[in-house]
């Protein structure tokens, strides 16, 4: 246990990071976040302190608490901005040209696999998730899978799709892209993301046979 966090009393709830009012203050606590993926993806939570993170952050230590209560406060907060902003790095590329039915999942793909490889700390952060922040863990999972499936159904609604997608056939598309994300985007530097994606597109479009 991290001794510089400030622990809540037994039974009560995190309180939500503060909203930065200024423009400072909203440099500060992204500095915070940005230094907390790089500390928790490098040692894990357990072995990342507050101290560490600030120091990584070019902040003082009471700086952090103007914006997080506590070490466990900045880890929940850091899983709920990495999700958000694999979600806003892939929906400008689905917004920019319109693609029918399954080639807008193949952008989305090709789209998160840059993100991983440019944010590889996301995997062990997300997986240390489940034990350390299971309710942001499962609502990362979900509202992901709420998108594809919102995708899926509306490309249904307009003809593009031969099956009626439901939360089966989202769950395994996001579940391909995560272990593709995960072999191509971090264990290989080097591979073809582009590549990577329209092979994967394919195999969702026509099948194996």
């Amino acid at each position: 246990m991290d001794m510089n966090a400030a622990q809540p009393e037994a039974g009560s709830p995190e309180r939500a990071p503060r909203v930065p009012r200024t423009e400072r203050g909203r440099r500060t606590q992204r500095a915070i976040l940005d230094a907390a993926a790089a500390e928790f993806g490098e040692k894990g939570f357990h072995e990342s302190s507050i101290v560490s993170i600030t120091i990584r952050a070019g902040v003082a230590l009471g700086s952090f608490y103007t914006y997080f209560e506590s070490k466990e406060a900045l880890f929940k907060a850091l899983v709920q901005d990495m999700s958000a902003r694999v979600r806003d790095h892939v929906a400008p590329v689905l917004a920019e040209r319109p693609r029918p039915g399954v080639e807008a999942e193949g952008a989305a793909l090709g789209a998160f696999l840059v993100f991983a490889r440019e944010h590889k700390e996301i995997y062990r952060i997300i997986d240390e998730a489940e034990f350390v922040a299971p309710e942001d863990w499962r609502a990362h999972y979900l509202n992901t899978a709420r998108r594809i499936e919102e995708r899926l159904t509306a490309a249904y609604g307009r003809g593009e799709l031969a099956v009626r997608p439901d939360e089966v056939h989202a769950w395994a598309i996001m579940g391909m892209n995560v272990f593709l994300g995960l072999r191509f985007g971090v264990m290989d530097g080097d591979a073809d993301l582009a590549d990577v994606a329209a092979k994967a597109n394919a195999l969702l479009k026509n099948g194996l046979g």
